[in-house]
């Protein structure tokens, strides 16, 4: 270990730096300037909730001001902004938006219209509050955010999105009311801008900040504005009263639907606008407050990385032992001795009982006698070599055997290789920055591209595995790799999309969304995939193999418990798990429970994903070495379960997650939890497969190969 220190520092040294890093924010892109009394266009997009896994446009809300097809700054109301594929995947509708915001000009007071919404309308907007719903509105690239201050109020820090109501209890009734946010205060914090803009006058927006009001119908002017905003007042409460008996005005019980009016009810809504300098904030670092828990969190960051290079010391050790003995010894006693020869393994000399040796062994004179010591120590040596080939190299003859459903093997080990390429491109952009949330959807658009174009590696990688194991239509092969994977996640995605679709949901893809992916899959991808399988049949020789098959297969000998499939996968898989586990905790808030956050430590997760490969190759080594010393050279399938088996062990995560963190809920949105989580775990699941099955082939053809064997 001392001697692979120094080998090792300068790569951990270098991953230090790029997690310290966290994925930096790549300052002067796209950078847009406004000068003195400049419009700026405010977008709607969609609203959504932790509570939920569905999401909405905004403007399909029954109960909100609708466009009015105006133009404002420059764009007509209404006017659907185009997305791209990771935008629309993530549920996003932005369009352009009745408000008239201009640079350095403040309004106290706008009003944005009356809008009547009946009791379906008002039932609909209770139950998004009820959920816990948020908006997100969008002014230059920042979501409208809400803002918070820590309880040292040292640091500020904001929370994507607003709310659309709240709710309380009738002080007399005790029943539930609901009030709508019907008023808008925005803050647009703004900076001269750099360079030469700056000189001319322009300024840039570093923070959009949006705190909501609740205000009654009456006590307003005649613009429809309220007459003291600062003031405190009942607010909007959605309820509807019954047609024959009054209810209370403090009540919002609903009578069952034969009794209620279907009188609408009018809810105005108003907005002001605020700008403020901020000469703290740079342009660059705007993005900064939404990472509201990143500082926080770099020292549980650092645990995670700490832990992970222990397991992975330990491992590697023990890594390094067996490819000592393997293939550092078993090269030299190759040299020394004549190891395996025609299939037959070289016996040892006998003994006499008195210590002698046997009659039949002849000696021609004195000159061949050796004295008793050095008797004793060619005995040794002969014993020891007899326990060397007693294991894993009687196998010489059948570890290159051609596994059950080898046809299968080789698509799945090329679609495999298209997942690592396209997770390494991604962390690699990510960790760099190239990759950030102004980019929206911009992670799962790259990740898309990276995929389709990797059909090249998928398709040479399946055919000359296929070729290796002396297949020869490699066509049927090439069809089989491009379309099992991809064809398998479409299937299930198109069947989760018609649940959505039912609650009329923008989680829905849409139907010429669908079409573009299938295009995309059989237009693109699939002629990629040929070439790649054309060029690895054709072009390129299969895998040579240091050792001869045997015509006949060897019996395998009753296995120990700890070397059986599913033991070895769960205690395999336990150990990159371990490796992951902090880290997927960060993941799952993101993503699940608090989705007003950003998560953005790319340059950690780098490292954790790279200490988990490392622990995946290291585990695939030692259990594919006791696999081989238990005489079971069964190991094609195996070693791919083994890399898969930490997938197990983060779906029962998932379940853990699900149960006992989150409080999602409706059938629909566990189901998509479920189901998505499914899917991440098999994504995650063939690719750590595909690391395990080259890092055990590799290992074999190199232990076989330093051993000698006719």
């Amino acid at each position: 270990m001392t001697r692979l220190w120094p080998t090792l520092s300068r790569p951990i040294a270098l991953l230090v730096a790029i997690s310290s890093a966290q994925a930096f924010y790549i300052p002067g892109w796209s950078i847009r300037s406004y000068v003195e009394n400049e419009a700026i266009p405010l977008q709607v997009n969609k609203v959504y909730s932790d509570n939920t896994q569905l999401q909405y446009a905004y403007y399909d809300l029954p109960f909100v001001c609708g466009p009015t097809g105006q133009k404002h700054a420059g764009y007509a109301s209404g006017r659907r902004v185009s997305l791209n594929l990771g935008e629309v995947l993530r549920g996003d509708r932005i369009m352009a938006s009745d408000y008239d915001l201009w640079m350095g000009q403040d309004n106290e007071c706008q009003f944005l219209c009356n809008h009547s919404t009946d009791r379906k309308g008002i039932q609909r907007a209770q139950q998004l509050i009820e959920d816990g719903y948020v908006a997100e509105w969008i002014v230059d690239n920042l979501p409208g955010a809400t803002s918070f201050v820590t309880v040292d109020k040292t640091h500020k820090y904001y929370a994507a999105g607003f709310k659309l109501g709240y709710k309380d209890l009738s002080p007399i009734s005790g029943q539930p009311r609901y009030f709508i946010n019907n008023h808008h205060t925005f803050v647009i914090r703004w900076r001269k801008a750099p360079g030469r803009a700056g000189r001319n006058g322009g300024r840039v927006i570093v923070g959009f900040e949006v705190y909501t009001k609740s205000i009654e119908t009456g006590h307003r002017d005649r613009l429809g504005c309220p007459q003291d905003l600062r003031a405190e007042s009942e607010g909007m409460e959605l309820f509807v009263e019954h047609n024959k008996t009054q209810l209370r005005p403090d009540s919002s019980h609903l009578p069952p639907v034969g009794n209620l009016d279907d009188t609408p009810i009018t809810i105005p809504y108003t907005y002001s606008v605020y700008f403020r300098e901020e000469e703290k904030i740079d342009w660059s670092k705007r993005w900064d407050l939404y990472f509201n828990n990143q500082e926080e969190s770099t020292s549980i960051h650092w645990l995670a990385i700490v832990n992970s290079l222990v397991i992975c010391g330990l491992l590697t050790a023990v890594v390094v032992m067996i490819l000592a003995k393997t293939v550092i010894g078993d090269g030299r006693k190759g040299s020394k001795e004549s190891g395996v020869e025609t299939g037959m393994i070289r016996t040892k000399a006998k003994k006499s009982r008195n210590g002698n040796r046997s009659p039949r062994e002849k000696s021609n004179g004195l000159l061949d006698q050796k004295n008793e010591g050095e008797q004793d120590d060619e005995m040794s040596s002969d014993e020891e070599f007899i326990e060397d080939i007693t294991g894993w190299k009687l196998l010489h003859g059948d570890v290159f055997r051609a596994p059950p459903y080898a046809r299968y093997l080789a698509p799945i080990v090329g679609s495999g290789t298209q997942l690592v390429f396209m997770a390494t491109g991604l962390l690699i952009l990510s960790t760099f920055g190239l990759l950030n949330p102004s980019y929206r959807g911009g992670f799962v658009s790259v990740g898309m591209g990276l995929y389709v174009f990797a059909g090249l590696l998928s398709g040479y990688f399946s055919s000359r595995i296929y070729s290796t194991f002396g297949g020869k239509d490699w066509r049927s092969n090439t069809l089989l790799t491009a379309l099992l994977f991809p064809g398998l996640l479409f299937s299930s995605i198109f069947i989760l999309n018609l649940f959505v679709w039912s609650q009329a949901s923008s989680t829905a893809l849409p139907f010429g969304t669908l079409i573009g992916l299938v295009a995309l899959w059989l237009l693109i991808q699939l002629p990629l995939v040929y070439c790649g399988g054309w060029y690895g049949f054709h072009r390129s020789e299969p895998y040579e193999h240091p050792t001869k098959t045997n015509s006949i297969a060897r019996q395998i000998p009753e296995q120990a418990w700890y070397t059986k499939s599913i033991y070895s996968i769960l205690i395999a898989g336990l150990v990159p798990f371990a490796v992951l586990f902090i880290e997927l905790l960060f993941i799952f808030q993101s993503i699940w429970q608090d989705k007003s956050g950003y998560y953005y430590v790319f340059g950690f997760l780098s490292v954790v994903s790279l200490l988990s490969i490392l622990a995946v190759i290291e585990v695939t080594i030692v259990a594919t070495y006791v696999q081989l010393c238990a005489e079971n050279y069964h190991w094609w399938w195996q070693s791919i379960f083994i890399g898969s088996g930490s997938a197990i062990w983060i779906s029962v995560y998932c379940s853990w997650f699900y149960w006992f963190r989150l409080h999602i809920q409706g059938f629909i949105s566990g189901l998509l939890f479920f189901s998505y989580s499914f899917m991440a775990c098999v994504v995650y699941g063939l690719l750590m497969g595909t690391v395990a099955f080259l890092t055990a082939y590799a290992f074999v053809r190199r232990i076989y190969g330093a051993i000698k064997a006719d």
